[in-house]
This record gives structure tokens, sequence and C-alpha cells, in this order.
């Protein structure tokens, strides 16, 4: 399974980066910490905050959003898109 992360600012992608998860299904996954970091890690973004919510949609629906307030610091975007495939 892959997580593909994309930047968006204003409708627009502005950058996007793929990583390897090493589960086949999300609820394997357990702690979205070191595949999230190793994704903001390649898009030069700081981790944000990983909510339950964001775990759960993940798990649903393969599929969670980041908004600037889930970063500790100030970021320059709309939101973080984060796909599982």
């Amino acid at each position: 399974m892959k997580l593909w992360g994309k930047i968006r600012k204003d409708d627009h992608t502005v950058s996007d980066e793929v990583v390897a998860v090493h589960a086949k299904h999300a609820y394997e996954v357990g702690d979205w910490t070191e595949p999230m970091t190793e994704l903001c890690r390649k898009l030069n973004l700081s981790r944000p905050v990983i909510l339950k919510k964001h775990v759960r949609d993940l798990e649903q629906f393969s599929r969670a959003v980041f908004s600037p307030a889930d970063f500790m610091e100030p970021v320059d975007f709309d939101r973080f898109e984060v796909e599982l495939f």
C-alpha cells in the first residue's frame, strides 16, 4: 500500500509525494507517525497533529484532509490531503 500526500492551495496541487506503507490495509498500520513523518519530510513540511478523526478517515475512506490548524507551525497552503492506494 502507498500513501500519497498533496499540498493544495487555491484548489491547485502545489506539491505531492508518495511513500510506501508496509501494510496491506489501513487498519493494520496501528501507528501512522512513521509513514506521515516520512511523507512530510519528503514534502519539506512539519508533521501535522494526527487525530482519531484522521485515522478513522484513512481506515474508512482511504483519505484524510488536514487543515492549517492541524499543524503546530504556520503553513502557506489551504489543506494537506493524504490518500491510500
